[in-house]
Formats: structure tokens, sequence, C-alpha cells
């Protein structure tokens, strides 16, 4: 007699749901039957692949950290590795006090290693105040996890935070250095802290990572929709164009419920949805759960994405980091065709909007979002032009923060569940598709070993 035929659902079809789809199709084979439920127009999630000015643009996340692992691993077993694209070097600039600033060099995540590469950019007093930094009194607790302000602010003042730490963590968490927690903002400078590190200034030279050959970040040549498609291709999933409302036990297997009041049977299920998302999913079956990710806060965030007419005088630098908010709206502004080196008959800009405690990405309308794109490049560099063509697109709750604690709360969380559930998605263990893909990859593993449907 045969096996019986086993089902799985996914919940959810960002890069988080459809790795997961992947990863359980080549372990349990293709008589397994998987479904995944999202009611989007396309799968993906924040990964989202335009065409605008006629050309190709990544309009979601539109880079990964080329030095972790997952990303081209899992590019080169898709069969997609020569595919991957690199930056051509140009470097970013910051934007401070009514100037362009280079990004200072030395630094994990804004946080410096040497007081003069942030000369021009912070007051002498600040200068002097973190050269005296190895000087004064400093005690650290083995694990602790202050927010990266409350560190960082103590040990190199307050010109630090927002001026070189607060520019970079506003582009990766849509947040600030007093929302993040050292240890997801700057894991690194926490592990040399807790290994013995005399002192902030040393703790940041232990964590520079040494000069390694070849981009720090990486693309797809065509955008993340190649990935995508791959993806969903090799899961040979069943795509139920439904939102799920709640998992439900149905004996020794588990019901997902869809808001046209479908049943979809399964052994196992994935929730790779937006912390938000799972109280209302699994708060009766798992409340433990569903309070921890309550406690997750989240921002929202927009982007607009410019064609901008070939020749439109712009530097060449793959982009500016905004510190504070001042004269402009963005918080970010990436000079794409800069970045990646490809030129063409028009320039491709994306402008980003929105932090954690604005409301920005929600209220305001599309014309706001453009008017105010024009007005940040004119006073940015100078220029106003009309584009070729442009693209609002906003992701809202889809941007999680980081806080004190994080570790231990994402540990709660995942602990809550019941055998047979798995969690995937950005708020777990790192913001970013290499994070995504490896929260992926965790779940579906815990699934398919030890993961059989059943009551604790």
């Amino acid at each position: 007699m045969s096996p019986p035929i086993r089902r799985y659902c996914i919940v959810g079809g960002g890069i988080s749901g459809l790795v997961s789809a992947y990863r359980l199709r080549v372990a349990a084979g293709p008589d397994a039957v998987i479904t995944l439920l999202d009611p989007a127009d396309r799968l993906g999630g924040v990964l989202r692949t335009e065409r605008i000015g006629g050309q190709l643009l990544d309009v979601g996340a539109e880079a990964f950290v080329a030095r972790r692992p997952e990303v081209p691993a899992l590019l080169a077993e898709l069969g997609l590795g020569g595919r991957q694209i690199a930056t051509s070097g140009a470097r970013p600039l910051i934007y401070s006090e009514g100037r362009l600033h280079p990004l200072p060099a030395d630094t994990v995540q804004g946080i410096p290693s040497r007081p003069e590469a942030l000369t021009g950019l912070v007051d002498d007093a600040t200068v002097r105040w973190m050269l005296d930094e190895p000087r004064r009194a400093f005690s650290w607790r083995h694990g602790a996890d202050p927010s990266v302000a409350d560190l960082v602010g103590d040990r190199f003042g307050e010109q630090v935070v927002t001026r070189s730490v607060d520019p970079l963590l506003g582009g990766v968490y849509s947040g600030s250095a007093a929302t993040i927690g050292i240890r997801a903002g700057a894991p690194t400078v926490a592990a040399a802290l807790d290994g013995g590190a005399r002192n902030l200034t040393e703790a940041v030279t232990r964590a520079l990572p040494p000069p390694q050959p070849g981009s720090v970040f990486g693309a797809i040549d065509g955008g993340y929709q190649v990935l995508i498609d791959e993806l969903v291709r090799r899961a040979e999933l069943q795509w139920a164009q439904v939102a799920a409302r709640g998992v439900r036990r149905d004996g020794h297997r588990w019901s997902v419920l869809d808001d046209e009041g479908g049943h979809w049977p399964a052994d196992a299920v994935v929730l790779a949805v937006p912390a938000p998302r799972l109280p209302a999913l699994i708060g009766d079956l798992a409340p433990d759960t569903a309070a921890a990710a309550r406690r997750i806060p989240v921002a929202s965030a927009a982007v607009v994405a410019l064609a901008l007419p070939g020749g439109t005088p712009l530097p060449e630098q793959s982009g500016v980091l905004v510190a504070g908010r001042g004269r402009l709206h963005t918080k970010a502004v990436t000079l794409s065709s800069r970045k990646w080196g490809r030129r063409a008959n028009v320039e491709m800009v994306r402008l980003s909007y929105g932090r954690f405690g604005e409301d920005l990405a929600r209220s305001a309308g599309d014309e706001d979002l453009l008017t105010w794109a024009g007005r940040d490049l004119t006073t940015l560099f100078g220029i106003s032009v009309d584009p070729v063509d442009a693209r609002v697109v906003r992701w809202i709750d889809a941007m999680p923060q980081y806080g004190p604690g994080h570790a231990a709360l994402v540990a709660e969380l995942r602990a809550g569940l019941p055998k047979g559930l798995a969690v995937a998605g950005a708020y777990l263990d790192g913001i970013g598709v290499p994070a995504c893909v490896a929260s992926a990859t965790r779940a579906a593993a815990a699934l398919m070993v030890g993961g059989a449907p059943g009551a604790r």
C-alpha cells in the first residue's frame, strides 16, 4: 500500500513563503501537494520588479548582501548563478546639515572605529569626545542588548548617532538607532564586547570585516522577478489567490481557513506573513506566539521610482542616505543607474519614504510623494527635470523593528508554536533577502524533521 500523500500549506507569497515551498518540494518529493495562499495580484511580496521608462527596476528590495552565502547559494542551486551581478563600486553619500558628505570609511553600520573618519560630518567637540572614549570608564554585561542609540550616544555622542548611524539604520529598517538593539543593528560589535573588548572603539575595530575582493552587494540581472519565477516553477505549488483568516486543528492535521469560506487541509503549515498578521491566524492555537508577535513593532515605507531623461546630471555615487528630516522628505535615494553601472537612454532613481513612528507611507497620496521626490532631487543635486516615467509603491507594516531583546522575543515566539506549524519572515532572524531565505529554510526543515503534526 502506498504511503498517504503529504499536504503542506504556505500562508504568504513573499520570498520567505516561496523559498519555504521550494524547500518542502525538494524534501518531500514530487508527490506532495503544496498549496500557497496569498490574495495579491502577483507573488513575491516586497520583491517586485517593474518596467519603468523601458528599464527593469526592483521597486522593493533591490539588492542583497553578497558576502552572506544564502542568496548566491540559492541562485547557484536554481541554475541562476550566472544572473548574479555586482555593483559598479560607486559609494554612497550622506546628506546632513544641508550638505553632502562621503560615507565614512571603517565603520560598522555607521559606528566609527576611528574618530577622524567622521571629520566634517560631526563637530570638533564630538571628535574629541570620541578620541577620549578609550580612556573613559566603561562596563559591559555579557549578553546585554541596549539600543544602538543608548550605547553609541553615550560613548561617541549624539551627533554620531544622528549623522552617521541613523542614516544607515533608516535605510535598512525604516527605523532609527533608538528603535534597534545593538545585537541586531551591529551584531559583530556586540560579539566583540562579549569577547572582552575594553571599550566601544576597540569593539568596533575588532568588528570591522577583513578586506575582501568583490562587491559587498549583489542583484539579479532581470530583477528579483527572475528568482521568483524560478522558485514558483521548481516548487510546483498550487497558488490559491485568497487570504488566510485562520488555522485550526482538524484531528491530527491542520486546516487553513480562507476569507471565502474555503478550508485547505494540511499535514503542516508555514506561516510566512508579517508579524502583525500572526495573531489573527493563530491566536487561539498559540496564544504565547501571538502575544510575542504583537510586541514586534513595524514601520511602513514607500518607494518612488523615477526614470529621468538620459544625461540628467547626477553624481557618480550609488546614492544618498539622509540624516534627520530637515528640508527633505526622503530618507534615502538610490541612483540605480550609477550603482549598477548601467547606462541607457534614462537614469533610474529610487527615493524611499517612511520611518518608524511616521504615518507618511500610509497617509501621503501618490501625487504628494511624486512632488516631494522632485523637490528632494532639487535640494540634493540642484536638478529640476520631469521624469520620463514614474511609479509609486507602498509597503505597509512591512519593516519590523529589531528592538533591544529581539532575539529572546523571537525565541519565545517560536517556542509557543505547536508541532506542525512553523514561521518564516523578515521579523525573525534579520531583515533582508538572505535572512528571509535562511528563515524559510529553517521553517521547512522544522516541518520535515520532528515537525509532524500533533498536540504538544
